[in-house]
């Protein structure tokens, strides 16, 4: 396990340690229920029915409309949802997606590998070494 997903984990920004209902949805379920009056999405396998919840979301009806009755986990994510809205979705779990229709888990973090940055660095090192050894070499020039 990476440390993303290990930190995404410990977060729990996923929702896995959501309770289940015990009750399953297939997407084809789901998809029936896309419409104003019946708004269902899925997010990180789980069913929600945020119907009532249209009037509050702070980023306006036609967002959840555009995304009623899919699966909406990248959707969600490429948000950028906080602690407190993943909280306050737990209030609209009606299920779990049915395993057939499940996808793998978003990587829902930024936090970068440490190696990367260790590359980067290095780049950026040799980069800046470069740019002063060709300016002093330009600046004796003259």
């Amino acid at each position: 396990m990476s440390e993303q997903e290990s930190f995404a984990k410990k977060l729990d920004v996923t929702m896995d340690s959501q309770k289940s209902s015990g009750k399953v949805y297939r997407l084809s379920d789901v998809a029936e229920h896309n419409a104003a009056d019946d708004l269902w999405i899925a997010i990180h396998n789980k069913v929600y029915d945020v119907t009532k919840f249209q009037e509050e979301h702070p980023g306006g009806v036609e967002v959840l409309l555009e995304h009623a009755g899919t699966e909406g986990t990248y959707a969600f994510e490429d948000v950028g949802h906080s602690l407190d809205a993943r909280d306050l979705l737990a209030q609209y779990y009606i299920g779990d997606l049915h395993e057939d229709d499940r996808s793998e888990k978003a990587v829902t973090t930024n936090a970068p590998d440490e190696s990367q940055g260790m590359s980067m660095g290095v780049i950026m090192g040799v980069g800046a070494v470069i740019v002063a050894a060709v300016s002093i070499f330009f600046l004796n020039k003259a």
